[in-house]
C-alpha cells in the first residue's frame, strides 16, 4: 500500500489505518494515543452524569427519575432493567405534544458535552408544540422513554442518550423518536439520529434541524419508524 493511498485514507476517516506501512510495530505515539482513547471510552461508560449541572443548563423545567438498574454493573449486565422505571419514580401527567427525555446510556461524557445544548435547540426548533418538563434519567436505556412518554401523556418522545463509545469518539449522542410511546414498543417504530458530536459528526444545529423535521413529519403522519424516511435534505 503506497504512502499516498494511506494518507488519503487517513483524510477520510478518524479510524486507525495502517499505522506502520512497513508492517512493523506501531509507533509509540500511536500506542499512547490508543491507550488514551481507550481510557476515555472506559471513563464515558463508567462515569456519572452531574445531573444538577445538566438541569441548571436547561431553559425548561425538568425532573429526575431512575431506572431499575440501581448500580452501574447492573446496568451493563442487565439491559432489561435499564428499560424500566424504578417503581418509586414520579412522572408528571401533563398531556403534551413532545416529551424530551435525557438518559446517560453508555456515555456520561456525551450527556455532559451535548445534552443541554441539544435540548435548548430542540425547544426553540419545536415552537408551536407543547413540550413537557424534561425527564433526566439515570441508568436509562432507549425504551425507558416509552413508559415516561405514556405516563406524561405525550404524543411523541425524543430520547437523547449517550451512545456506545468507540476508540475514535467517546462522546457521541443519539436521538430516538417514538410516536405514541407505549411500553413494549418495538425498535422498528422508532427513528434514530446518531453520531451527534463535534469530532466530525453531526453538529448541534444540523442535528436539531433534522430531528425537528422528523418530529413535524411524525406528527403530521401519526407515525415513526421504518415508514418515516429522513428526506429533510430534499424537502427542507
Amino acid at each position: 500500500m503506497s504512502k499516498d493511498l494511506i494518507e488519503r485514507l487517513h483524510a477520510l476517516t478518524p479510524s486507525r489505518v495502517r499505522l506502520d506501512p512497513a508492517g512493523g510495530a506501531a509507533p509509540l505515539a500511536a500506542v499512547l494515543d490508543f491507550q488514551a482513547c481507550h481510557a476515555a471510552a472506559r471513563a464515558a461508560i463508567h462515569g456519572q452524569v452531574d445531573w444538577d449541572s445538566i438541569a441548571a443548563a436547561l431553559d425548561g423545567s425538568s425532573f429526575r427519575v431512575a431506572s431499575r438498574a440501581t448500580a452501574r454493573a447492573d446496568y451493563l449486565r442487565r439491559p432489561d432493567l435499564g428499560r424500566m422505571l424504578d417503581p418509586s419514580a414520579i412522572v408528571p401527567k401533563v398531556q403534551c405534544d413532545v416529551a424530551l427525555v435525557v438518559a446517560d446510556g453508555l456515555s456520561a461524557t456525551a450527556i455532559a458535552h451535548h445534552a443541554p445544548a441539544m435540548c435548548n435547540l430542540l425547544m426553540s426548533a419545536l415552537k408551536g408544540m407543547t413540550i413537557g418538563p424534561i425527564a433526566l434519567v439515570e441508568g436509562g436505556r432507549v425504551a425507558i422513554a416509552d413508559e415516561i412518554g405514556d405516563r406524561m401523556g405525550a404524543r411523541l418522545t425524543i430520547m437523547l442518550i449517550g451512545e456506545r463509545p468507540g476508540l475514535s469518539v467517546s462522546d457521541s449522542l443519539g436521538a430516538y423518536l417514538t410516536f405514541a410511546p407505549r411500553a413494549g414498543t418495538p425498535d422498528s417504530l422508532r427513528n434514530c439520529v446518531s453520531n451527534i458530536h463535534d469530532k466530525g459528526g453531526l453538529d448541534h444545529a444540523a442535528a436539531a434541524h433534522k430531528i425537528a423535521w422528523l418530529v413535524r413529519q411524525a406528527m403530521h403522519r401519526s407515525l415513526t419508524g421504518t415508514a418515516l424516511k429522513d428526506d429533510s435534505h430534499l424537502l427542507g
